[in-house]
């Protein structure tokens, strides 16, 4: 399904209609006056309307229709129907999946946006390796947070001084239940169900629950909430690792002159991707409430998903071949990229020829998790001032205990491919080989992060207060407060390698391969592509046995100290704030003072000549036994002050109408691997990525203008724009390294991306329209228009600021959200189609990564049998969407993934 001309005159033509409609209605109807309770969809449609319009800043709001059931399986799904908000299914380079993870606001990339539960803030862990050592955002994964815990979601565009710092483009705000809500003195809930995900073919059980007790004065509730949740994934996919160029020195170039420069893929493979998620966890929350002028409230919550997963690429060799300098017989190139080539095959038993590689990589026992403990207080002193404190603590993990991997050569099959853009996957052949049998392999290499380890922790504290100014003046209230956090991001990793005691190149000893192949439907959804689709494959039983034979995974010698990153923050805040108001008219202006003192651990290497590897070091603080090098610990301190003032304005226009201006400075501190002071290196292609600790706070000023007209209940129609003057932004950059590679043992030029401070701005509008019809049926439609660009201002001659792109990260220009509703009679259904436009992911390898345009369908049909008993059917991705990636430019094709659909069946109870 594709709705993607014109949605701005989609969304108009809409509300259009729909305001039509509901004048003619008007006109037909007698005027009569009934009190008519909403529940299910409109409900919720209508607090978070009144949520949105009560706001004194510009907000976006989704509330969950009842206890344990919001309108998504996925919170990210949820808000990206929102106007101005976008989500997407990866943190870094493990690829798209059917499941979305981040959420980013207003064409700014997903470590932009500050996501806190219950006003503070929540740390997250990873399973995939290189977002747990390589890429290292601060966005969270909301993978680790099931919709059942969500009673509203707060998406907060404009800033107010009383509002955490960490969201340059805003924050998502999600607030969960508390015990002393509930009007019953005991509430018991519980869901079962399944989810069949049609790709892997598999069910899997599904179960939450919840319970609430409060006292029958109201002084004291208990409410503890658990969810167990599995699926089963597959991806198929093919991927394009990385470009290189063809040197002007290179054999190629110098018989075909016209090749030198031109963009030759690295590694082009026919991926398959499998994964066992099974989520589990709860939340609990004690409120007491001995007088009306104190409260406290403890809350406690987990979350853990097990993601063993299985990952298998066959790939072409391209750069091998192509830095091997052989002649290929023939070829094409457009846009500066070679997009055909063929090579014939000119290997022999005695002098063998690598033209493809296969990587064959389990990693049982993967996991993230992410928890909090947390403690609010509030207390009226008296009728004018009151206090709240807020203490508390959250840690998240990502953990890879163990890769068993297997690297194999394929030797003298020859080798071709052709491209045909972002279009449809590329034709890949290897025409002396035979890909379906174990046969003309030999091992290439063990690597990997075997362990791999990611922890992020923070301690908080925070008093504010409030001072009642009483009636009579424009001035209202006065809040104040400070607040002060400890926070650490930390990675541990051993690169494994090969266990050459054991002779694991001895062609031997390779692996057992059981006669087992890919999926005969393998790829059968991603389109054309004439590609293997039926290789070898071995089980991840015999990668676990031989892998524990023939790699090294010692902790001492295979530690690898210039991928890891430790990165400290201490921050303390300061603001006050005042609330207003005059004859139609209200608002806010306040100013927040924020103190980071940073402090990154840095790994230097020592050179050999001061301290050989074969020879006790005299080095102070020398750190040895690595095979790595030697090396010893650094640590860069900085520090940074920020003055952050913020306004909001309220208009009462009448009619239902509402103006809003807001003007704000706001600020974000760099992505944790941006600041490590480390290199990690891909020795296959010879690129790598590297940090800077010396990078600078993102900060902004950003401007809004809004109008809304809530012409009815649960209708309104919105229009604003916006505009984010970013400084400091945090762009990429590139430069030659000289490094060694652990394959050749020797030291070779690597191209290192690393981050630079840079500037950049993003403009846009939102407009939105969501109207009740009539009799049961409802519909909303929006669109968002985003220009992001970043702002070069590199001094000529920079090589550690050559920028591959102006874009900036996240940015899709166009978004927009088509939905529509029924409910009524005890029956409700939902369907609903999300797009957004192309957009910039960053660098992978040091070459350009964007995501093509991406659009999903979803429904949903509940019925309710009784008032204590429903059943609800959820749809995801019913169009069955193709993820497609692209490098540079539309003629160079990164990645085409296929989910597959999931089908939610969930029988709900109350007792």
């Amino acid at each position: 399904m594709k709705i993607r001309q014109k949605p701005l005159a989609s969304a108009v033509t809409l509300a259009l209609v729909g305001l039509s409609l509901q004048a003619h209605a008007q006109q037909q109807t007698p005027q009569t006056t009934e009190t008519v309770t909403v529940t299910g969809i409109r409900a919720s449609l209508e607090k978070s309307i009144e949520t949105k319009k009560n706001a004194d800043s510009v907000v976006e709001v989704v509330t969950a229709e009842d206890i344990g059931k919001a309108s998504d399986k996925n919170i990210a799904d949820a808000v990206s129907r929102l106007p101005g908000v976008t989500i997407s299914s990866q943190a870094g380079g493990s690829g798209g999946f059917d499941e979305n993870d981040r959420v980013s606001l207003r064409g700014t990339n997903p470590s932009l946006t500050q996501t806190l539960i219950n006003g503070h803030p929540v740390s997250t862990g990873d399973w995939f390796v290189l977002d747990q050592v390589g890429t290292v955002g601060r966005s969270v994964s909301f993978s680790l947070l099931p919709s059942e815990l969500v009673s509203q979601v707060i998406i907060r565009k404009s800033a107010t001084a009383d509002l955490v710092e960490g969201g340059v483009a805003g924050a998502v705000d999600i607030i969960t239940r508390r015990p002393l809500q509930f009007t019953r003195q005991v509430t018991l809930e519980g869901a079962a169900g399944a989810v069949y995900a049609d790709l892997p073919k598999k069910w899997d059980p599904q179960f939450n629950a919840l319970i609430n007790w409060k006292n029958d004065v109201g002084t004291m509730g208990v409410m503890g909430q658990f969810f167990y949740e599995k699926r089963h994934l597959r991806r198929d996919g093919q991927e394009i690792l990385s470009y290189g160029t063809i040197a002007a020195g290179n054999p190629i170039a110098v018989a075909h002159p016209e090749l030198a420069g031109v963009a030759v893929p690295g590694l082009i493979g026919s991926a398959l991707f499998e994964q066992e998620r099974e989520r589990k966890g709860g939340l609990i929350d004690i409120q007491i409430k001995p007088s009306a002028d104190l409260e406290i409230d403890f809350s406690a919550f987990q979350s853990r998903m097990d993601a063993t997963n299985y990952n298998r690429n066959f790939m072409m060799w391209g750069s091998r071949i192509v830095n091997e300098g052989r002649l290929p017989t023939s070829y094409t190139v457009q846009n500066g990229t070679l997009t055909s080539a063929t090579w014939a095959n000119i290997g022999t038993a005695a002098s063998p020829v690598v033209y493809g590689v296969v990587d064959q990589i389990y990693r049982p026992d993967a996991y993230s998790e992410t928890n909090f403990f947390n403690l609010d207080a509030r207390w009226r002193a008296n009728d004018r001032l009151s206090f709240f404190g807020q203490v508390g603590y959250t840690k998240g993990t990502g953990e890879g205990p163990k890769q068993a991997v297997f690297e194999g050569d394929l030797l003298n099959t020859g080798a071709s491919y052709t491209f045909h853009g972002v279009g449809s996957p590329v034709d890949v052949a290897f025409p002396n080989g035979n890909t379906n049998t174990f046969t003309g392999v030999s091992l290439d290499w063990i690597f990997g992060a075997s362990p791999s380890r990611s922890e992020d922790d923070e301690t908080y504290v925070k008093v504010d207060g409030e001072y009642n100014f009483g009636s009579g003046g424009m001035f209202n209230l006065l809040k104040f407060g400070v607040r002060g956090s400890d926070h650490t991001r930390e990675t541990v990793q051993v690169a494994q390698g090969p266990n050459f005691a054991a002779d694991p190149f001895n062609p031997a000893n390779l692996p057992r391969w059981n006669g087992t192949n890919y999926p005969s439907d393998f790829a059968s959804r991603l389109g054309g592509g004439n590609f293997p689709r039926t290789p070898w494959m071995l089980t991840p039983e015999e990668l676990i046995r031989w892998g524990d034979i023939y790699t090294n995974r010692d902790p001492v010698s295979r530690h690898y100290w210039p991928g890891e990153l430790k990165v400290n923050e201490r921050v303390s805040a300061a603001y006050a704030m005042v609330d207003f108001d005059g004859k139609g008219w209200s608002g806010n202006a306040g100013l927040r003072f924020v103190r980071t003192e940073e402090r990154v651990t840095a790994n230097r290497a020592i050179p050999d000549s001061v301290c050989a590897p074969a020879a006790p070091c005299s080095f102070p603080g020398a750190i040895v036994g690595s095979a790595f090098g030697s090396y010893y610990q650094e640590q860069v301190n900085n520090t940074y002050n920020d003055w952050l003032p913020s306004a909001n304005v309220k208009f009462d226009l009448g009619g239902g109408m509402i103006a809003r201006l807001a003007a704000a400075r706001t600020m974000a501190r760099p992505d944790y691997s941006a600041l490590g002071a480390y290199v990690t290196a891909d020795d296959t292609n010879r690129t790598g990525n590297g940090g800077n600790p010396n990078l600078k706070p993102i900060r902004s000023t950003n401007l809004d203008a809004v109008w809304e007209w809530y012409f009815q209940p649960r209708s309104l129609v919105t229009a604003g724009v916006f505009y984010m003057d970013l400084e400091n932004y945090v762009a990429y950059g590139t430069s030659q390294q000289q490094l060694l590679n652990i394959r050749t043992g020797r030291t070779e030029t690597y191209t290192i991306s690393a981050p630079i401070n840079s500037k950049g701005r993003v403009q846009g509008m939102e407009l939105s329209w969501q109207q009740a019809l009539g009799m049961g049926f409802g519909a909303a439609a929006n669109y968002t228009y985003a220009n992001g660009k970043e702002k070069k201002s590199c001094a000529a001659g920079d090589t550690a600021c050559i920028n591959a792109t102006d874009e900036l990260v996240g940015a899709s220009k166009n978004t927009y959200n088509v939905s529509a509703y029924y409910e009524d009679h005890g029956f409700g259904a939902r369907i609903a189609y999300t797009f957004r436009s192309a957009f910039f992911t960053g660098l992978d390898r040091a070459t350009p990564l964007h995501q093509d345009d991406i659009g999903t369908l979803s429904a949903s049909l509940s019925y309710q049998f009784t008032k204590n008993v429903s059943i609800n059917f959820d749809a995801l991705n019913l169009n069955d969407p193709v993820l497609k990636y692209y490098s540079a430019n539309r003629d160079q094709p990164a990645a085409f993934y296929a989910n597959g659909r999931q089908y939610y069946l969930m029988l709900r109870m109350k007792l």
